[in-house]
C-alpha cells in the first residue's frame, strides 16, 4: 500500500487550533465525526492510524491514550517510550517507511494525520499528502496554536463521508470541508 496522509483538523476563524494544550471549545458532534472520521474501516480486520506530534500526545486527556481502536504513532525527536500501544519514530519520512512495510502495513486501512501545527505543515508538503478535512469553526476564539497555511493549489472537493452545509452546535457555527492538491 502506498501511504496516502488524510489530515484532520478543526480551525475557528483566525485558524486557532488549541489553547493552553486544549480545544478552544467543545462541539460534541464535531468530536464525534474526528472519531468516525479516524475509526472508520471498511475491512473489520483492519484499524486506521492516526500520527500526531508528541505535545498533541501530551494534550490527549490520560483517560483516552492511547485513541481507542487506532494505531497511534507519535512524532518526536526525541527518543521516548509510550509503551507497546504507540510506534514512536524521529521524522515523517520514517513513520512512512515503517508504515510501508510489514506487519504494520497488514494492518492499516487509513492514515490520518490529527496535529499539531507543525506536523500538519510538514504532512501537506509530503508527496504522500492526499486530503485535507477541515473544520470551519464560524467564530473567532484566542488561541495559541494555528493551523498552517496551506497552499493555493489546494482545492475543494467533495466526500461522501462527510456532512455538507452549515453545522449548529451550542449556538457555535461550522462547516466541513475537504481539499487535495491539485495538480
Amino acid at each position: 500500500m502506498q501511504v496516502k496522509l488524510k489530515l484532520i483538523a478543526a480551525a475557528s476563524e483566525n485558524m486557532g487550533i488549541g489553547i493552553n494544550g486544549e480545544l478552544p471549545w467543545r462541539l460534541k458532534k464535531e468530536m464525534d465525526f474526528f472519531t468516525r472520521m479516524t475509526t472508520t474501516t471498511k475491512d473489520s480486520n483492519k484499524q486506521n492510524a492516526v500520527i500526531m506530534g508528541r505535545r498533541t500526545w501530551e494534550c490527549i486527556p490520560k483517560k483516552y491514550k492511547p485513541l481507542a481502536n487506532r494505531i497511534n504513532m507519535v512524532l518526536s525527536s526525541q527518543s521516548l517510550d509510550y509503551g507497546e500501544d504507540v510506534v514512536v519514530c524521529k521524522s515523517l519520512p520514517d513513520m512512512i517507511e515503517k508504515l510501508s512495510q510489514s506487519p504494520l502495513n497488514d494492518k492499516i486501512e487509513q492514515v490520518w494525520v490529527i496535529g499539531g501545527s507543525s506536523i500538519y505543515k510538514i504532512s501537506m508538503e509530503s508527496p504522500n499528502f492526499y486530503r485535507l478535512y477541515l473544520t470551519r469553526v464560524k467564530k473567532h476564539f484566542k488561541c495559541d496554536t494555528f493551523f498552517p497555511e496551506f497552499p493555493d493549489n489546494f482545492v475543494l472537493v467533495k466526500d461522501s463521508e462527510v456532512p455538507e452545509g452549515i453545522q449548529e452546535e451550542k449556538g457555535i457555527q461550522y462547516e466541513y470541508e475537504v481539499y487535495e492538491r491539485e495538480n
